[in-house]
């Protein structure tokens, strides 16, 4: 993707559409630009924190490893979103591994550029305090799913999270490889095509790396319904 284009991405990331225009400039000026190949990592787990970064294109995934060796998947990030910043600020290790599960581009802001910007501007952290208040809200989203919903309500929200259309029908692309999907859900692989069959009666065929959904609000109202109730 050429620069410019990349560069008007970074401008309406949720990180930086906030910031005065004249900041914005220093920022990029100052960024690091990278491709990553799938499967490559951007950074590891009790790594210092030095940079805070913004997904371009393709999809990242954070996770943590566990003493036995599993994988946990904390959240994944696609274009226009941003990670990194709470620990890039405070100067501590990351509590978590970012790997690229796409091919993707990413802006790397080094954390004293816009700690010295901060000092200049304390409305900077207004913006930051967004992105960070963001990154809580979906963790909270993801552990009231888990909470409340079964597994295959959960799968049927994600893929209405992948819908353009409010109404009607919809084809969607999985973003990445089902293991990953299943652990972003809190889920097992195995679970994950269970669910996938339970979701047929509201309207839902997988077709190798898309779904197609036949009625958008009726699997809406699956996903928001009570599971006691079934």
């Amino acid at each position: 993707m050429a620069h410019e284009a990349l560069k008007a991405i970074a401008k309406q990331s949720l990180l930086l559409k906030s910031f005065p225009e004249h900041h914005i400039d220093t920022l990029l000026s100052h960024a690091i630009w990278r491709k990553y190949d799938r499967g490559e990592t951007i950074f590891l787990q009790e790594e210092k924190a030095q940079a805070i970064h913004v997904v371009l294109s393709g999809w990242v995934k954070l996770f943590r490893m566990s003493p036995t060796g599993a994988e946990a998947v904390v959240s994944v990030f696609t274009r226009g979103e941003s990670f990194g910043e709470a620990v890039a600020l405070r100067n501590v290790p990351y509590p978590v591994s970012a790997e690229a599960v796409s091919a993707c581009e990413i802006m790397h802001i080094p954390s004293p550029v816009l700690l010295s910007l901060m000092r200049e501007d304390p409305e900077i952290g207004v913006s930051i305090l967004a992105a960070t208040f963001t990154h809580l809200h979906s963790l909270v989203a993801q552990l009231e799913q888990l909470k409340a919903q079964t597994g295959a309500q959960r799968v049927a929200e994600f893929l209405l999270t992948l819908c353009e259309a409010e109404m009607g029908d919809c084809v969607v692309e999985l973003p990445y490889d089902k293991m990953l999907i299943a652990g972003r859900l809190g889920m097992k692989p195995e679970s994950l095509s269970r669910a996938f069959s339970r979701l047929k009666p509201f309207g839902v065929k997988i077709d190798r790396t898309h779904a197609l959904l036949s009625d958008i609000q009726v699997l809406r109202d699956y996903a928001e319904s009570d599971p006691s109730e079934k």
